[in-house]
């Protein structure tokens, strides 16, 4: 099976190369995929040039070239050149499956482009996360009408190799692309925040990231092994007259559960808006 990739920037980077460390088999039968079976196109020449000598696959600036070479074609491009992307690819498209990683942009609207009823194409929508760069993604998978069972496990099987995949219905793929696919930046800052009042405290900015990057890793981790309530997990480390309720009061006293529900609610309105 061969994969195509319109678009090589941070997500299709992180879904390459994840299919080739993990050695993924897409659909029955099928044999590993390697570098041999994935093409991509970019509009930049360095940008071509470095993922041909990064992963090894075949590059090209045609993106009609990438269509007709692969059996699986990922539009992994924004969201806002998508139809222009697509008025290219639309009449060599036939019954290929489509797979969008694009923010905001409806199934219904996805065909629409290619000038197609929704449950005509085999077409899924994905939304994974920037963690897909270190094998650490959590991907939100939506199905079109169209598509199959057998278009299901390859998709699933493709955005597993960097991480979790999880089937949703669209109606809840702008709340997926708040809380999984823009909130990395989120506890980006987090963890820069922690780390400034660890420097503030006196100790050395790079053992302060460390700490902070280890600690919220750990969490993250203790919460999807345990399957305990996240409040559950909070209240064990709050001792009573502790260090650590002093510091949960002053993050509530800052509005910090607001401002993180907030700044959800914006995304979500923001990808309304696409």
């Amino acid at each position: 099976m061969n994969i195509g990739f319109i678009g090589l920037g941070n997500m299709a980077t992180a879904i390459i190369g994840g299919l080739l460390r993990e050695g993924t088999v897409l659909g029955a039968g099928e044999e590993a995929i390697t570098a041999a079976n994935i093409i991509g196109s970019a509009k930049t020449e360095a940008t071509r040039r470095a993922k041909a000598e990064e992963f090894g696959i075949a590059v090209t600036a045609d993106n009609r070239a990438v269509v007709e070479q692969a059996d699986v074609v990922v539009l992994a491009v924004k969201p806002q050149f998508f139809p222009e992307v697509i008025g290219e690819i639309r009449d060599v498209i036939g019954d290929k499956l489509v797979i969008s990683i694009a923010a905001g942009l409806t199934l219904e609207r996805i065909a629409d482009l290619f000038g197609r009823d929704a449950a005509t194409m085999r077409l899924i929508r994905c939304m994974p996360n920037t963690p897909a760069l270190v094998n650490a993604g959590c991907t939100a998978v939506c199905l079109g009408e169209g598509a199959t069972e057998a278009d299901e496990e390859t998709c699933i099987s493709l955005m597993s190799s960097f991480g979790r995949a999880v089937v949703i219905s669209e109606r809840l793929m702008d709340a997926a692309s708040a809380v999984s696919g823009s909130s990395p930046a989120f506890v980006f800052m987090f963890i820069e925040s922690l780390a400034d009042g660890a420097v503030a405290a006196g100790m050395p900015r790079a053992q302060a990231y460390e700490f902070a990057a280890a600690a919220v890793a750990g969490s993250a981790q203790l919460v999807l092994e345990t399957g305990r309530h996240p409040g559950d997990l909070k209240d064990m480390v709050c001792s009573p007259g502790g260090t650590t309720i002093q510091g949960v009061k002053a993050l509530e006293e800052g509005a910090f559960r607001a401002s993180v529900m907030n700044a959800v609610d914006a995304c979500v309105r923001k990808a309304q808006q696409l």
